[in-house]
């Protein structure tokens, strides 16, 4: 089916939360994405048996939470802050004790950022592990879709924009979606010169490099890595939980997202 430029959805990105006050309008769908590693332990966290996220932009939010019998994480500045048992590692979510459970997190940017979309009809979850997933759904509901990256410290950076330039080139692909904005032009040409070799793009990460001396390369190897999670997070009365989802038999057009 051929779609004319009336019939095709905007597809738009937005690099920072601080920009979003210029994009947010006329769109239907925000996907919040934080990479490194926020959105990529939320994502992780649902689909190993989490029952439900509560994202918060302070800590102090979370400490009253806490006080009150939450479990609740903290992480700024990549670290777990004091007084919390867990950050924003995905394995901290994996373990057995985690499943059925009410969490309530918040991290430097990603819940931030979630809680700026949260006046928006629908707001998804992305990050590279969900990224074919993610997409598929995408294609599917055929809405005006906002990709809001998380950004470090409302600065561009550059995990966030390559996941966002993938999504939009996806979406961009089946000409059921237009984009008016260089933004996206940009992150979809940013993406296309990493994607034969992402894994030493995304290396060259400033956000990587400080996560690495934390000693974390186990979680950096694990957000960077494609196509790992098949969950879906939705925001819901300010709560995340997992989106009943399940693709259909159509293969995915631009299925070419690999690390090599």
């Amino acid at each position: 089916m051929t779609y004319s430029a009336a019939d095709r959805s905007l597809v738009e990105v937005c690099y920072t939360p601080g920009q979003y006050a210029l994009y947010k309008e006329n769109f239907d769908i925000v996907v919040v994405i934080d990479v490194l590693r926020a959105t990529s332990a939320i994502t992780t966290a649902l689909h190993h048996g989490v029952k439900e996220i509560i994202p918060v932009s302070s800590v102090e939010e979370a400490r009253a939470y806490k006080a009150q019998g939450y479990i609740a994480g903290a992480e700024r500045d990549g670290q777990v802050v004091e007084g919390f048992d867990f950050g924003n590692s995905p394995y901290a979510y994996m373990e057995p004790h985690m499943q059925g459970k009410t969490v309530v997190l918040t991290t430097t940017n990603g819940t931030k950022a979630i809680q700026m979309a949260s006046d928006r009809g629908t707001v998804v979850i992305g990050c590279l592990n969900n990224l074919d997933y993610l997409c598929r759904w995408l294609i599917e509901q055929q809405r005006n879709t906002l990709i809001l990256a998380s950004g470090w410290k409302d600065k561009v950076n550059l995990e966030d924009t390559i996941c966002a330039g993938a999504i939009a080139d996806t979406l961009l692909e089946t000409r059921r979606f237009r984009t008016d904005e260089d933004s996206t032009v940009a992150a979809k040409f940013i993406y296309r010169s990493a994607r034969e070799h992402l894994w030493s793009f995304l290396r060259a990460s400033s956000h990587r490099r400080r996560l690495i001396k934390l000693n974390i390369q186990r979680d950096v190897k694990y957000c960077l890595t494609l196509n790992t999670v098949p969950c879906i997070p939705v925001l819901r009365h300010g709560v995340l939980v997992k989106m009943d989802y399940t693709p259909s038999d159509s293969p995915l057009r631009a299925t070419r997202h690999e690390v090599r």
